[in-house]
């Protein structure tokens, strides 16, 4: 190759490189709800039925997830009817990226059936023939490992067969 074109081709390189930025997300986690694979389950326990959740997120600083000996959760569902955390999960630490290590990635959430909540003190999961249903949302947080906390995103609706 002639040495001008080899200097074009440099040239070029570096104006499009310029061009390319990395992106800029604040260092206090971002969480967006983005769907549901359903909006129905079940009532029971042992697993019987089961809801994906689609979650995005965004971090500046990339500090999201815990090392592997580390059995401290990360993410949380809250069950609406009762303000409980319904599950605290681990995420796994991110690899570092480089020198910005800002991350934005998403999460498939996979939350298992729960129980129809009467009022009366009626046991959870009875099956009560004037009563077919129960509706709950889950509010989800993140937090990083500086204990920063992502934005309570809400998930729609979920309508629980109570049978």
């Amino acid at each position: 190759m002639k040495p001008i074109i080899a200097f074009i081709l440099l040239f070029f390189l570096i104006i499009l490189s310029g061009c390319v930025s990395k992106p800029e997300f604040p260092d206090i986690p971002h969480l967006e709800f983005t769907g549901m694979d359903k909006n129905n389950m079940v009532q029971g326990d042992f697993n019987s039925d089961s809801i994906f959740i689609y979650l995005k997120f965004t971090d500046g600083d990339g500090d999201i997830g815990f090392e592997t000996t580390d059995s401290l959760p990360n993410l949380f569902v809250i069950d609406s009817r009762t303000n409980n955390i319904a599950e605290s999960i681990k995420i796994p630490k991110l690899p570092d990226t480089g020198t910005g290590n800002g991350v934005s990635g998403e999460i498939e959430l996979k939350l298992y059936t729960t129980c129809c909540l009467f009022e009366d003190n009626i046991p959870p999961c009875s099956v009560i023939d004037n009563i077919p249903y129960d509706t709950l949302y889950y509010k989800i947080y993140l937090i990083d490992r500086a204990g920063n906390s992502s934005d309570t995103v809400y998930t729609d609706p979920i309508i629980l067969e109570c049978k």
